[in-house]
């Protein structure tokens, strides 16, 4: 867990102090607004993990000058989305046992930030699930903070809390709105001059059916989910190997963002002197690099490895990218390069040069899904067309060219 101020919050200045769970969302804006119209100061605390981020929450922050103090939860997240006590929801999302582990890091944060009660934007009835009345009380037993958490919108459905009783909150003038219209909201919304807010159909991509179903494939496909794995997924065509996991991109920005996120053992895939699409290979076990000091006889196989040598243009300034120590070949990937090398590659600017790396390359024909991200970024170009298609490897600091006979992607038309 990672903590980040965004918006330090100064010094206590009224008599109460609110830590909001702020999604940036409308009902956790209209909460703190309630509040703050009661003479409450107001500290946004967010949260973001790889199912959703906190722009939002960060814009809100800033328009509405509260501090915002941002919790990376990555790790913690998922956890509980592999493990969650309270179940899921409709796709793969835990939402009682999130909200709970967000309300529970809150209280911790209460003394740091001398916030004297926790206020969330929650609505009775607002989702069937993770919004009644027991999913809430389950909430607030989950926090370990119990009678500090206020929930302005629906505060008179629900009982008192400590602040309430104290009077750092006055409970009249607290709402009691109910279930899934968002009538009583809009005319809040208008009231505070609120013109622009995000719909509450909410971030999280756990919610979402298809990345659900993407991520159950994943879990089951790695025995567990890993954050750079989650990464991977989120855009492209997904396939799964025995030996590996294929992300094709579909377009220029997904591949893009491909090249962004693949690590440095992933193997990335792409057409050879014409446009297509860039593939990440992620090995179960990966491919053994010369560097290690480990190496195979090579082997025979039905495509052609060849090492692809990089071309730096002329105008490119910058010094060349340090070669990885025993290979005395250039380090030409992962870096800033990467992007223009792939370019360069699909456009014919670079030509096939000898490769001398048998070890790799035995490595890279031994792989089912190396060979099979080859044929599927042939398929989705017009490299299908052709009799024969030209494919780059470009794994560990090397890259490769194989070549394919058109029986061999075939079977994908």
């Amino acid at each position: 867990m990672e903590i980040i101020e965004i918006r330090k919050p100064g010094k206590k200045k009224k008599k109460a102090r609110a830590l909001l769970l702020l999604s940036g969302g409308l009902d956790s804006i209209l909460a703190g607004k309630l509040l703050e119209e009661q003479g409450v100061e107001i500290v946004g605390l967010t949260f973001r993990s790889q199912f959703f981020g906190a722009d939002e929450a960060v814009r809100v922050a800033e328009k509405l000058s509260w501090p915002l103090v941002l919790v990376d939860i990555s790790r913690e997240q998922i956890e509980i989305v592999e493990n969650p006590k309270y179940g899921y929801g409709r796709q793969l999302n835990p939402c009682i046992d999130c909200h709970g582990q967000m309300v529970r890091i809150a209280g911790r944060l209460l003394e740091d930030y001398r916030a004297d009660f926790v206020a969330t934007g929650e609505v009775v009835g607002e989702r069937p699930k993770s919004q009644n009345r027991q999913a809430l009380a389950i909430v607030e037993k989950l926090s370990g903070i119990k009678g500090l958490v206020l929930r302005p919108l629906s505060a008179k459905l629900l009982p008192a809390t400590t602040p309430e009783e104290k009077g750092l909150v006055n409970r009249e003038k607290l709402l009691d709105i109910y279930g899934r219209s968002r009538k009583k909201q809009m005319e809040l919304a208008e009231r505070y001059g609120l013109k622009e807010y995000p719909t509450p159909a909410g971030g999280c991509l756990l919610t979402d059916p298809g990345f659900a179903a993407r991520a159950r494939r994943l879990r089951g496909w790695r025995g567990k989910l890993l954050p750079e794995d989650i990464e991977l997924i989120k855009s492209g065509r997904i396939f799964f190997e025995s030996d590996g996991l294929i992300v094709v991109g579909r377009n220029e920005r997904e591949n893009e963002r491909i090249a962004g996120v693949a690590g440095k053992n992933d193997i990335l895939v792409t057409t050879s002197g014409i446009k297509g699409p860039l593939a990440a290979v992620r090995l179960k076990e990966g491919i053994r690099h010369p560097a290690d000091g480990r190496g195979e006889e090579g082997a025979s196989g039905e495509t052609r490895v060849v090492e692809i040598l990089k071309e730096r243009p002329e105008s490119q300034s910058g010094s060349d990218i340090p070669a990885r120590a025993g290979t005395g070949k250039k380090e030409i990937w992962p870096g800033p390069d990467l992007g223009l090398m792939i370019r360069q590659i699909q456009e014919g600017k670079t030509g096939p040069g000898r490769s001398g790396c048998e070890a790799v390359e035995a490595e890279i024909l031994s792989r089912g899904a190396v060979r099979e991200a080859c044929l599927l970024v042939i398929r989705y170009s017009r490299a299908r067309d052709r009799e024969r298609a030209s494919v780059a490897v470009l794994v560990r600091g090397l890259v490769f060219e194989l070549e394919f006979e058109k029986t061999d992607w075939k079977k994908y038309l």
